[in-house]
């Protein structure tokens, strides 16, 4: 996932009731977990990406 930051990731999981997305980054030390949804349309909602962006800069700047 580019439009959050580099070595970011969605992982999809699709369930019979819904598809989930968990957004992540692999750093050398850990995997920071960014958000997990339930996704409903076709695209990642910019609410998401804004989100996931805002807390890694707060990981990154702790």
């Amino acid at each position: 996932m580019t439009s959050i930051g580099a070595r970011c990731h969605e992982l999809r999981i699709n369930d019979v009731d819904n598809s989930w997305r968990i957004m992540y980054r692999i750093d050398e030390d850990a995997i920071v977990i960014l958000e997990v949804f339930a996704k409903k349309t076709g695209k990642t909602p910019v609410n998401i990406i804004d989100m996931c962006k805002q807390r890694l800069r707060n990981y990154d700047s702790e």
